[in-house]
Protein backbone atom coordinates (compact mmCIF):
# COMPACT_ATOMS: atom_id res chain seq x y z
CA UNK A 1 0.00 0.00 0.00
CA UNK A 2 1.49 3.17 -1.24
CA UNK A 3 0.98 6.26 1.04
CA UNK A 4 -3.31 6.31 2.13
CA UNK A 5 -3.83 4.80 -1.41
CA UNK A 6 -5.18 1.31 -1.99
CA UNK A 7 -3.81 -0.05 -5.32
CA UNK A 8 -5.24 -2.44 -7.89
CA UNK A 9 -2.79 -5.04 -5.90
CA UNK A 10 -4.08 -4.28 -2.77
CA UNK A 11 -7.35 -4.36 -4.30
CA UNK A 12 -6.64 -7.61 -5.44
CA UNK A 13 -5.30 -9.00 -2.34
CA UNK A 14 -8.46 -7.69 -0.30
CA UNK A 15 -10.73 -9.36 -3.26
CA UNK A 16 -8.65 -13.06 -2.68
CA UNK A 17 -8.58 -12.65 1.35
CA UNK A 18 -12.84 -12.08 0.77
CA UNK A 19 -13.00 -15.37 -0.79
CA UNK A 20 -11.06 -17.44 1.57
CA UNK A 21 -9.28 -15.82 4.68
CA UNK A 22 -7.03 -18.36 5.11
CA UNK A 23 -5.21 -18.36 2.08
CA UNK A 24 -1.56 -18.79 2.26
CA UNK A 25 0.56 -15.94 1.42
CA UNK A 26 2.32 -18.12 -1.56
CA UNK A 27 -1.31 -18.89 -2.91
CA UNK A 28 -2.04 -15.34 -3.04
CA UNK A 29 0.95 -14.30 -4.74
CA UNK A 30 0.68 -17.01 -7.56
CA UNK A 31 -3.01 -15.71 -8.25
CA UNK A 32 -1.95 -12.42 -8.48
CA UNK A 33 1.36 -12.99 -9.71
CA UNK A 34 3.82 -11.22 -7.16
CA UNK A 35 6.02 -13.02 -4.32
CA UNK A 36 5.02 -14.44 -1.24
CA UNK A 37 7.23 -11.36 0.36
CA UNK A 38 5.18 -8.71 -1.12
CA UNK A 39 2.31 -10.41 -0.65
CA UNK A 40 3.25 -10.08 3.61
CA UNK A 41 4.49 -6.92 3.45
CA UNK A 42 1.08 -5.73 1.61
CA UNK A 43 -0.83 -7.47 4.30
CA UNK A 44 1.34 -5.53 6.78
CA UNK A 45 1.06 -2.34 5.81
CA UNK A 46 -2.76 -2.86 5.07
CA UNK A 47 -3.48 -4.65 8.39
CA UNK A 48 -1.25 -1.44 10.38
CA UNK A 49 -3.26 0.82 8.74
CA UNK A 50 -6.45 -0.57 10.15
CA UNK A 51 -7.68 -0.63 6.64
CA UNK A 52 -7.89 -4.52 6.39
CA UNK A 53 -8.39 -7.25 9.51
CA UNK A 54 -8.14 -10.82 9.18
CA UNK A 55 -10.86 -12.85 11.54
CA UNK A 56 -12.96 -15.93 12.04
CA UNK A 57 -16.13 -14.86 11.06
CA UNK A 58 -19.53 -16.50 12.29
CA UNK A 59 -23.08 -17.17 10.47
CA UNK A 60 -25.27 -16.29 13.40
CA UNK A 61 -28.61 -17.43 11.67
CA UNK A 62 -26.71 -21.18 11.20
CA UNK A 63 -25.29 -20.85 14.99
CA UNK A 64 -28.12 -21.42 17.34
CA UNK A 65 -27.47 -20.04 20.52
CA UNK A 66 -27.09 -16.95 19.36
CA UNK A 67 -29.79 -13.56 18.99
CA UNK A 68 -29.48 -10.94 17.02
CA UNK A 69 -30.91 -7.54 16.62
CA UNK A 70 -30.27 -4.11 14.97
CA UNK A 71 -31.09 -0.70 17.55
CA UNK A 72 -31.69 2.35 15.86
CA UNK A 73 -31.18 4.87 18.57
CA UNK A 74 -32.29 8.57 18.28
CA UNK A 75 -29.97 10.88 20.67
CA UNK A 76 -31.21 13.59 23.08
CA UNK A 77 -28.45 15.85 22.01
CA UNK A 78 -26.47 15.89 18.42
CA UNK A 79 -23.22 14.25 19.81
CA UNK A 80 -22.83 11.81 17.31
CA UNK A 81 -19.36 10.97 17.53
CA UNK A 82 -19.03 10.84 21.23
CA UNK A 83 -22.12 8.85 21.69
CA UNK A 84 -21.03 6.35 18.60
CA UNK A 85 -17.83 5.66 20.43
CA UNK A 86 -19.67 5.29 24.20
CA UNK A 87 -22.47 2.67 22.29
CA UNK A 88 -20.02 1.04 20.23
CA UNK A 89 -17.92 0.10 23.22
CA UNK A 90 -20.77 -1.85 24.67
CA UNK A 91 -19.68 -5.72 24.81
CA UNK A 92 -22.84 -6.89 22.93
CA UNK A 93 -21.94 -4.60 19.79
CA UNK A 94 -21.07 -5.88 16.81
CA UNK A 95 -20.77 -2.52 14.68
CA UNK A 96 -22.59 1.04 15.40
CA UNK A 97 -22.95 3.93 12.82
CA UNK A 98 -23.78 6.57 12.77
CA UNK A 99 -26.70 7.16 9.44
CA UNK A 100 -29.11 9.75 7.91
CA UNK A 101 -32.73 9.43 8.49
CA UNK A 102 -35.11 9.19 11.23
CA UNK A 103 -32.34 7.38 13.59
CA UNK A 104 -28.85 8.63 14.50
CA UNK A 105 -27.21 5.58 14.73
CA UNK A 106 -27.57 1.94 14.21
CA UNK A 107 -26.25 -0.59 16.10
CA UNK A 108 -26.20 -4.74 15.76
CA UNK A 109 -26.51 -6.28 18.44
CA UNK A 110 -25.36 -9.61 19.97
CA UNK A 111 -27.66 -12.10 22.52
CA UNK A 112 -26.43 -15.18 24.30
CA UNK A 113 -29.62 -15.28 25.78
CA UNK A 114 -32.29 -14.23 23.57
CA UNK A 115 -34.54 -12.00 24.17
CA UNK A 116 -33.67 -12.04 28.22
CA UNK A 117 -30.22 -10.60 27.05
CA UNK A 118 -31.20 -8.80 24.13
CA UNK A 119 -33.77 -6.52 27.12
CA UNK A 120 -30.97 -6.57 29.73
CA UNK A 121 -28.84 -4.96 27.02
CA UNK A 122 -31.30 -2.04 26.29
CA UNK A 123 -32.34 -1.41 29.85
CA UNK A 124 -29.48 -1.83 31.37
CA UNK A 125 -26.14 -0.92 29.15
CA UNK A 126 -27.86 1.24 26.47
CA UNK A 127 -29.58 2.93 29.33
CA UNK A 128 -26.35 3.53 30.94
CA UNK A 129 -24.83 5.07 28.20
CA UNK A 130 -28.20 8.35 28.79
CA UNK A 131 -28.60 10.55 26.18
CA UNK A 132 -30.46 8.63 24.42
CA UNK A 133 -34.25 9.81 23.14
CA UNK A 134 -35.81 6.93 21.66
CA UNK A 135 -34.94 3.55 20.01
CA UNK A 136 -36.48 0.75 18.08
CA UNK A 137 -35.03 -2.85 17.98
CA UNK A 138 -35.30 -4.99 14.95
CA UNK A 139 -35.13 -8.91 15.91
CA UNK A 140 -33.81 -11.09 12.63
CA UNK A 141 -35.82 -13.70 12.01
CA UNK A 142 -33.47 -15.24 9.40
CA UNK A 143 -30.40 -13.99 7.20
CA UNK A 144 -28.63 -14.97 4.29
CA UNK A 145 -24.98 -14.03 3.41
CA UNK A 146 -24.55 -12.51 6.85
CA UNK A 147 -21.27 -13.22 8.62
CA UNK A 148 -20.18 -11.71 11.72
CA UNK A 149 -17.03 -11.06 13.71
CA UNK A 150 -18.31 -11.84 17.55
CA UNK A 151 -18.06 -8.73 19.78
CA UNK A 152 -15.25 -9.04 22.52
CA UNK A 153 -17.55 -9.20 25.07
CA UNK A 154 -19.57 -12.35 23.78
CA UNK A 155 -15.67 -13.42 22.63
CA UNK A 156 -14.62 -13.52 26.42
CA UNK A 157 -17.50 -15.48 27.79
CA UNK A 158 -17.29 -18.01 24.84
CA UNK A 159 -16.31 -21.12 27.25
CA UNK A 160 -19.37 -20.46 29.26
CA UNK A 161 -21.76 -20.32 26.13
CA UNK A 162 -23.58 -23.17 24.71
CA UNK A 163 -23.71 -22.94 20.81
CA UNK A 164 -25.07 -25.58 18.33
CA UNK A 165 -24.77 -25.94 14.64
CA UNK A 166 -28.64 -25.80 13.42
CA UNK A 167 -30.26 -25.88 9.30
CA UNK A 168 -30.72 -23.02 7.69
Amino acid sequence: MTKNQIDAIDKQLISKLSEDGRLQAGKIGEHLSITSPTVRSRLKALTDAAVLKIAGLLDAYKTRGLTTAFVGIRLDTYQLDTKLEEISALDQVVWACVVTGQYDIIVEVISVEGMVGLHRFLSEKLYKVGGIKSSETFVVMKSKRKWILLPKGIRDKLSEITLTVGDA
